[in-house]
């Protein structure tokens, strides 16, 4: 004899809510990929503030990061 499923299905606001964050986390993986391919910014111009583009650009993603996990944690703990 099956018992079928035991376990009550969560509402489908609940699922739903769910389904959004794991989409919201994906954002998290934008500054992997902004740095995973050094190619992409292995130059020197354009120079800001005396630092070529390979060092302020890195240097850019770290309060970049830092705006995107706290965007994503705000967001999951309505």
């Amino acid at each position: 004899m099956g018992m079928g499923n035991v376990w009550p299905r969560p509402p489908q606001s609940t699922r739903t809510r769910h389904t959004g964050m794991k989409m919201l986390h994906l954002v998290l993986l934008l500054p992997f990929l902004g740095l995973l391919w050094p190619p992409f910014y292995d130059r020197i111009d354009p120079v800001l503030l005396g630092f070529p583009f390979f060092y302020w650009y890195q240097l850019a993603w770290v309060p970049a990061t830092s705006l995107l996990i706290w965007l994503v944690w705000k967001r999951g703990t309505r």
